[in-house]
């Protein structure tokens, strides 16, 4: 046979132990499993606790139970407990008797001892294979382990765990698991001491047992960082924004679990509009709000956040309760009466086109119904501006065509009148003033020289001014 080198040995041996030590999944782990203050009783029956291996003598042994106070004591009497020396006499156990029992001498504690009362074999179900989870809500909180049941377990049924580093020669911490009936489920905290390494590896057993049997879980190694998992962000908020019809504004703060002074989180949001059932998710936000700049217009938007730790370590939180919100609308706007059917279209003045009503998408009616929706939404748009303004125009075009037909009036008055002075102008001879001229053929056609008088200037004779002086 082939011995294993030297440095291979301790580790070899390593693996050894703590696969003998972690009982294998789905197969029994019973009372091998229970820590030595543990004392198992039966349903129905007497069970007696020791306080001291050896008698005590001229003492006074008082027993307390740590939900119910002081059970018994010596001089006192009582229906079922009895105590008396080193010993206390537990008659017809029930499920309630399952507790901590611990004794005291003169008030000081000597022992304590752990009860756990389980129906009969005949009596139980065989429980359930554990299939652990475990998670973390935060840097600075403790671990928690659970796991699902189907039914409900069998009364006396008791769930422990087990954690201890990997690769490492210690004994495993023990844990006792608590079930919560209305979440049907086991859960168990697991102490994290200041100052822990998040990257060790550590290994969780399982283990849950009771008169029917016992069955181990298999067993989980897991990291402090990759168990972290945040609780749901709080005070998620949709609200509106004015004058944007296609916004929201969506708002959450940081679970209380989880202190941002120190670490930080990165969200997730989706939302859908309520008519579609698929969402629409924007990643990698790291404030507490974000504007949605897609949204439909007159639409309810269904919206949820979740949360995970910045750097990517662990798993996402579960997604908040749904809000729902509906961005704004312009009062004058038909969308909110007409539904989501629309065709939408920026205009040049940072407004969107008017919503086309639902009956234009189907066929029209026999009775002509479609047109009277097309009539009564055209006049529900008009605006008492419109009126004036067209009122205005109507009034200033009626004055300015007066006010043409009164000037052109005017003209044609006066160019009669001046045609009626030419008419009696022209019956009249015209006399001249000066006496006649001579004919050309008397008049020289040089002037003597001499001395040139001063001629007087004919306005009238265009020849003046065409003539050689």
């Amino acid at each position: 046979m082939a011995r294993l080198p030297g440095p291979l040995l301790p580790a070899a041996l390593l693996l050894l132990a703590a696969a003998a030590a972690a009982p294998a999944p789905g197969r029994p782990c019973g009372p091998a499993g229970l820590s030595r203050d543990t004392v198992l009783g039966r349903l129905g029956a007497n069970i007696t606790l020791t306080c001291q291996d050896e008698g005590l003598a001229n003492v006074t042994v008082s027993w307390k139970m740590e939900k119910w106070g002081t059970v018994a004591a010596v001089g006192v009497g009582h229906d079922r407990w009895l105590a008396e020396g080193n010993t206390l006499l537990l008659r017809r156990l029930r499920y309630e008797d399952s507790g901590r029992y611990s004794c005291y001498v003169g008030g000081r504690p000597l022992r304590s001892l752990r009860l756990l009362v389980e129906a009969p074999p005949c009596l139980a179900e065989p429980p359930e294979t554990p299939r652990v989870s475990c998670y973390r809500r935060s840097h600075d909180k403790d671990v928690l382990c659970e796991w699902p049941l189907q039914a409900k377990p069998s009364p006396g049924t008791r769930a422990m765990l087990w954690v201890k580093r990997r690769f490492a020669a210690e004994n495993a911490t023990e844990q006792r698991c608590r079930y919560f009936s209305k979440a049907r489920k086991f859960v168990c905290r697991v102490k994290v001491p200041p100052g822990a390494d998040d990257t060790k590896p550590l290994v969780v057993s399982t283990c849950v047992s009771n008169g029917a049997g016992s069955l181990a879980g298999e067993d989980r190694i897991i990291t402090l960082s990759s168990v972290l998992k945040p609780d749901p962000p709080l005070n998620v908020t949709v609200e509106a924004l004015e004058k944007a019809p296609q916004q929201l504004r969506v708002n959450w703060s940081y679970p209380l679990s989880w202190d941002p002074r120190f670490y930080w989180l990165r969200f997730q949001v989706r939302y859908r509009p309520e008519p579609a059932e698929t969402f629409t998710e924007v990643e990698q936000v790291m404030t507490t709000w974000l504007d949605i700049r897609d949204a439909w217009r007159g639409t309810r938007h269904v919206v949820q956040v979740r949360a995970q730790e910045e750097f990517g370590h662990g798993a996402w939180s579960e997604w908040s309760q749904e809000v729902v919100g509906t961005p704004w609308t312009d009062p004058r706007d038909i969308t909110s009466e007409m539904g989501p059917f629309s065709s939408q279209f920026p205009m040049e003045d940072g407004t969107y086109g008017v919503t086309l009503p639902p009956e234009l998408f189907g066929e029209d009616a026999a009775d002509g119904a479609g047109g009277a929706v097309m009539e009564a939404s055209a006049r529900s748009v008009a605006s008492p501006y419109a009126f004036l303004v067209a009122g205005g125009s109507l009034l200033l075009g009626i004055a300015l065509f007066v006010g043409i037909v009164v000037r052109y009036k005017q003209t044609w008055r006066r160019g009669g009148r001046r045609g009626a002075k030419q008419e009696g102008e022209a019956q009249h001879v015209l006399v001249p003033l000066g006496p006649p001229s001579p004919p050309l053929s008397e008049t020289p056609l040089l002037s003597p020289p001499g001395p040139l008088a001063p001629r007087a200037l004919h306005v009238t004779n265009l020849d003046y001014f065409f003539s050689e002086q």
